[in-house]
C-alpha cells in the first residue's frame, strides 16, 4: 500500500492522513457542492450512531483511494468519499445497492428542485 495510504487506523475524520484527508482551505473542511457536505455529514452520523467504526470506513477510503488514484480537487475527494460510503453501507447491509440509487435519485431530485427554488428567489431579491 502507498505510504500516503498507511495502514493506521483512523478513529475519527480529522484523523485522516496523507490522499485520505479531508480538503481543507486555511484550516477549514473545503466542500465544492452540497451533496458532498451531504456525503460527508451522513458518513459522520452514521459512524457517531454506531452503524459502522471509523476505521471500517477509513479502510473503505483507502481502498477506494488506490484502486481510483489520487486527486487534491474536492471533487474528486468527495466523489471517492462517497464510493467508500456505498460500499461500505452496501457490504454491512445497512442498504442494498438498489435502495442507495434511489435515494440517490431522491437527493439529486431534492438538489435540482432546491436549485430551482433558489435561482426564483434570487432571481426576484428575494431571501431564502
Amino acid at each position: 500500500m502507498p505510504a500516503s495510504l498507511d495502514a493506521t487506523d483512523a478513529t475519527r475524520p480529522s484523523d485522516l492522513r496523507g490522499d485520505l484527508a479531508l480538503p481543507r482551505a486555511n484550516g477549514e473542511l473545503v466542500f465544492a457542492e452540497p451533496w458532498q457536505a451531504r456525503a460527508f455529514g451522513i458518513a459522520v452520523a452514521l459512524n457517531e450512531r454506531g452503524a459502522y467504526p471509523w476505521r471500517d470506513f477509513h479502510h473503505s477510503l483507502a481502498r477506494e483511494i488506490a484502486a481510483q488514484g489520487s486527486g487534491a480537487a474536492a471533487d474528486h475527494y468527495y466523489a471517492r468519499w462517497l464510493a467508500a460510503l456505498e460500499t461500505l453501507l452496501a457490504e454491512r447491509g445497512i442498504l442494498s445497492p438498489a435502495e442507495i440509487a434511489a435515494r440517490a435519485s431522491q437527493c439529486a431530485a431534492a438538489d435540482s428542485h432546491h436549485d430551482d427554488h433558489r435561482d426564483h428567489h434570487h432571481a426576484n431579491h428575494h431571501h431564502d
